[in-house]
């Protein structure tokens, strides 16, 4: 298949296009300011929030849009040009170029579930400024799909950690040093996913066409944020780390991550398994292969 990817020197991104063209795609990575190291996959730098915006492709059989924004961006102005407008400018330079699009969002825009484990039939809820717009661009792509003949999938992300990315920087190289604090004691649910099982999971859904779709993608064992931190601090063998009051993160990192980060979710993902057998059933396997991989490296 011919694949475009928005985001594709991102954490996410970086891994699906080297996984698609390792299995004989056509990939084309629609990338901002990074670059991709890679020759077997054509690139493409440009900035989707321009008004000029132009992509010089043909035919595509799937498109996978990732890039966004993080709900740790404060300028509200950018969250909105980039996760909104951004958006709507990739559609109008796909809508008469491609089959299917895979909107790739996260949990957040199901809001504050209370203890409902939720799936794919969940009403959609978001209850912070940056889920909110995340929520009109699927909204929005969901209609001009329609209006255009296009499939449309969402896939909604865990927390996606892995080698790398927020994982690395902001839990275990902050872990090492002492300076990793949990906002609100970490007692709250979160549902984690491992990189390689997201990429192999959206593989699938391209590659299986499941058109007209919905798929939550996490692993099978939501965990309390504290339980989560602790095992990665006791396989890296350092101390648990402490708190640090909700108002304080809030001034550190944003008001919409910390709500975001500090409300308990829940999911199940039954409906993903039936496309894809995940590698790490649970954080535990996730971690202890990221942390081997870390001692081996040092």
């Amino acid at each position: 298949m011919k694949i475009l990817v928005t985001g594709a020197s991102g954490f996410i991104g970086s891994r699906l296009v080297t996984k698609l063209a390792e299995k004989g795609h056509s990939v084309i990575g629609l990338v901002n300011k990074n670059k991709i190291q890679n020759s077997t996959i054509e690139t493409i730098s440009t900035d989707i929030t321009n008004d000029d915006f132009f992509l010089p492709i043909e035919k595509i059989d799937v498109v996978f849009h990732l890039a966004a924004v993080t709900p740790m961006e404060k300028n509200k102005k950018k969250l909105e040009n980039v996760n909104f407008k951004g958006t709507v400018n990739l559609f109008d330079q796909i809508k008469d170029k491609t089959e299917l699009l895979v909107y790739v969002s996260g949990l957040g825009v199901f809001g504050d579930p209370g203890d409902v484990i939720i799936d794919e039939n969940t009403p959609l809820k978001p209850h912070t400024n940056y889920t909110k717009i995340r929520l009109e661009a699927q909204q929005y792509l969901e209609t001009k799909c329609k209006e255009n003949s296009i499939h449309f999938t969402v896939a909604y992300l865990g927390e996606v950690y892995g080698d790398g990315g927020w994982f690395t920087t902001q839990i275990v190289n902050r872990l090492k040093k002492g300076s990793f604090r949990m906002p609100k004691s970490g007692e709250y649910y979160r549902c984690f996913v491992h990189v390689d099982d997201v990429v192999n999971s959206l593989i699938a859904i391209g590659e299986k066409k499941t058109n007209d779709e919905s798929f939550i993608i996490t692993d099978s064992s939501p965990v309390l944020f504290k339980d989560f931190i602790n095992f990665t601090s006791d396989k890296l063998g350092v101390k648990h780390p402490g708190s640090v009051p909700t108002f304080l993160a809030k001034t550190i990192l944003g008001g919409d991550f910390v709500k975001l980060l500090t409300t308990s979710i829940k999911t199940s993902n039954k409906k993903i398994l039936e496309l894809y057998s995940f590698q790490y059933p649970s954080y535990k396997e996730g971690i202890e292969s990221i942390i081997s991989k870390i001692k081996k490296d040092q």
